[in-house]
């Protein structure tokens, strides 16, 4: 592991609230992919802002489900209150969720090696 990347025990609560957590970070990322490159373009440079009125609130809302579950993942897993205000700061550049989900959960992919069979 990195100087930069706490060492957590994998406790079955922890590995849980890595998943939950995961399937939440791309969730969001997309939905924030969908809304800064169809529905912001859609709505500025084509008049129609219908699918930024559907996308953003659904978008906000799964926002603060992640928020709740960076959190819960945090606190389970003893982040520093830096670390916890950057992941969940995440969700809300393009992109960065990805980058971010993929170092959050390093630690699960790299705890368990999957054998065939």
């Amino acid at each position: 592991m990195t100087a930069s990347t706490p060492t957590t025990t994998l406790t079955p609560k922890i590995v849980s609230a890595m998943k939950r957590y995961r399937v939440m970070a791309w969730v969001v990322g997309v939905g924030l992919l969908v809304l800064v490159l169809v529905a912001m373009p859609l709505k500025y440079f084509a008049a129609d802002p219908l699918l930024v009125a559907i996308v953003g609130p659904i978008h906000g809302f799964l926002y603060m489900g992640y928020l709740a579950l960076t959190a819960d993942l945090g606190v389970k897993s003893r982040w520093p209150v830096v670390r916890l205000l950057l992941v969940a700061l995440a969700g809300t550049i393009p992109f960065v969720s990805f980058i971010a989900e993929r170092k959050v959960t390093a630690p699960l992919r790299d705890a368990a090696p999957v054998t065939p069979g």
